[in-house]
């Protein structure tokens, strides 16, 4: 696994991977986030497909390479989706990853989360007020916004990645990624992230395409959208008058830093 250390190489042999297989990755991600997550998605060369229909997953399941699950826009139809298409993606041993957004924020949500950890998924991925509170700790957390330092969410990545048998990775100013023996810390990106809609909704479903790549490290795959994002970052945010030229700078940087770019 590269250095993750900012600057660090990135893991070419893995985004490589992508761009060869094209993985689909069944993307259960929120209305805000479609539009961004699918073209960021694209961006690293795999393909996006984003059904919820409850009608539908199960099936689906049998097409796509992985699955991700986002639970930003939550309803009761939408997590019915959501329970079907994970446990169809257990059944036939294709890996997942989980996005908890907010889950601390009602009772709906934390049952909802309850029931998602129970179909297994290889990688949870949020920031570190949820991961403290899926730890069942203290947080100060208001809705989706992270009011805790990633360095208080350490411990508990910890305990939740031995106690799920899962990767944990905790995103912020800088992000720790964990499988409860071994830890990673990356450093970089822009401050200018967190101003843009949907960045860590995107992130779950790159890490999706990675995971489906992985051969079986779950580890490998989140340290790979982590560096990415963190590099990608960096380098959009050199060039970004704000914001809204960041989001787009961000797309065009993860396509280039992915190798995407020059197979383009």
């Amino acid at each position: 696994m590269p250095d993750p250390r900012e600057g660090a190489v990135l893991d070419a042999a893995l985004f490589e991977a992508v761009r060869r297989k094209m993985p689909i990755v069944h993307c259960i991600t929120n209305y805000v986030a479609m539009n961004y997550a699918a073209n960021l998605t694209l961006a690293v060369g795999a393909s996006p497909a984003m059904v919820h229909a409850v009608e539908e997953v199960e099936e689906f399941a049998g097409i796509a390479d992985t699955l991700t699950v986002n639970i930003g826009t939550l309803s009761r139809d939408w997590l019915a989706a959501m329970l079907k298409a994970a446990a169809a993606a257990r059944a036939m041993g294709k890996p997942w990853v989980l996005d908890p957004v907010a889950h601390q924020a009602t009772g709906f949500r934390r049952e909802a989360v309850r029931a998602l950890l129970a179909q297994r998924p290889a990688i949870i991925r949020g920031n570190a007020s949820e991961i403290l509170a899926l730890d069942e700790r203290d947080s100060r957390g208001k809705g989706i916004d992270s009011r805790d330092g990633v360095d208080e969410a350490v411990d508990s990545a910890i305990a939740l990645a031995r106690r799920h048998g899962a990767v944990v990775a905790v995103t912020g100013p800088v992000d720790v990624v964990t499988d409860g023996d071994r830890s990673l810390r990356f450093h970089g990106g822009s401050a200018l992230m967190p101003q843009v809609t949907a960045m860590g909704c995107a992130q779950t479903c790159v890490m999706g395409a990675l995971l489906a790549v992985s051969a079986g490290e779950p580890l490998r795959a989140a340290a790979a959208a982590l560096g990415l994002f963190k590099q990608a970052g960096e380098r959009a945010g050199r060039a970004a008058d704000g914001p809204g030229s960041f989001a787009y700078r961000f797309i065009d940087e993860v396509h280039r830093q992915s190798g995407a770019g020059a197979a383009a």
